[in-house]
C-alpha cells in the first residue's frame, strides 16, 4: 500500500514539495513516520490511548528533524472539524478505520472538508465484495456461503466489524466532492497467511507480485482490502 500511496503523491504534487498530511486513525504511526522521513509535515489523529502511546514512543526514537515534523493528537476521527480548519491539508489518510465506523459517510465528508483543492484522500477498507475469499480458501465452506450477502465479518482480533463495497464508496466519494481517482487491491495473495508468519526470503518478489496484482483486473477485485484514492475538486 505504501508503494501505491507514493505513486499517487508523486503523480499529483511537484517533486520536493513538503506536504501537509493528516493521518486519521494513525495507529502506531507507521505511515505517519514514513511520510515524515520523506520530508512532509504530518499530523496524526488517534483515539486509542494505547496506540497514541506507541506512536509517541516510536517517534521519540527518530532524529530531531523528523520529530519536529510530526504532531500527535488524541481524538476521534469524526471530530476533525473541532481540531482543524477546512482545507488545512494536502493529503488525508484514513487507513483501517472505516470498518469500525457504523455510519462512515459523515466521517468521510469531514475528511474531504479537510483537504485543500486538488488534495488527495487515501482510504484503506475491507473489501465487502470479497468476504467469502478467506474462509473459502481456508476450506470453511459454511462461513464462505454466509459471507456472500453481508458486509459484516469478524476480524482477526475477534471483533464484529463491517466492510465496504467499491461501488458504494465510489458514489460516496463523488457526493462529498472527492471523486475516486484510482483504486488498488491490497493483500491479494497473502490474506490467508497466518498471524506471525515468518517473512519469506524472497519478500521483494512477493511484494512485487502483490503490487502487480493490486493494480490488475480481475485480481484486485478479490483483494482482502481496497485502497481508494479520491481527489478534492
Amino acid at each position: 500500500m505504501a508503494r501505491q500511496l507514493d505513486e499517487q503523491i508523486a503523480g499529483r504534487f511537484p517533486v520536493g514539495q513538503r506536504l501537509r498530511v493528516l493521518d486519521v486513525g494513525m495507529g502506531q504511526g507507521t505511515q505517519a513516520l514514513r511520510l515524515a522521513r520523506a520530508g512532509h509535515q504530518v499530523t496524526g489523529l488517534e483515539q486509542d490511548s494505547t496506540m497514541v502511546a506507541a506512536a509517541r514512543e516510536a517517534l521519540s526514537g527518530e532524529p530531531e528533524g523528523i520529530r519536529d515534523r510530526v504532531r500527535i493528537i488524541e481524538g476521534d476521527g469524526r471530530d476533525t472539524g473541532v481540531h482543524f480548519l477546512p482545507g488545512s491539508f494536502d493529503v488525508v489518510l484514513c487507513h483501517g478505520v472505516l470498518m469500525y465506523v457504523e455510519e462512515p459517510d459523515p466521517l468521510l465528508a469531514g475528511l474531504a472538508r479537510m483537504l485543500a483543492h486538488g488534495g488527495l484522500l487515501s482510504l484503506l477498507v475491507r473489501n465487502a465484495d470479497a468476504l467469502a475469499m478467506r474462509p473459502g480458501l481456508s476450506g470453511d465452506w459454511m462461513s464462505a456461503l454466509g459471507a456472500f450477502d453481508t458486509v459484516s465479518y469478524t476480524n482477526r482480533l475477534g471483533l464484529d466489524v463491517r466492510a465496504d463495497r467499491l461501488g458504494m464508496l465510489t458514489a460516496t466519494l463523488a457526493g462529498i466532492g472527492a471523486p475516486l481517482h484510482a483504486w488498488y487491491g491490497v493483500r491479494v495473495f497473502t490474506d490467508t497467511a497466518a498471524d506471525g508468519a515468518e517473512i519469506p526470503a524472497d519478500v521483494q518478489t512477493l511484494l512485487t507480485a502483490e503490487e502487480r496484482a493490486g493494480r490488475t483486473d480481475p485480481y484486485r477485485g478479490v483483494a482482502a482490502l481496497l485502497h481508494l484514492c479520491g481527489v478534492r475538486g
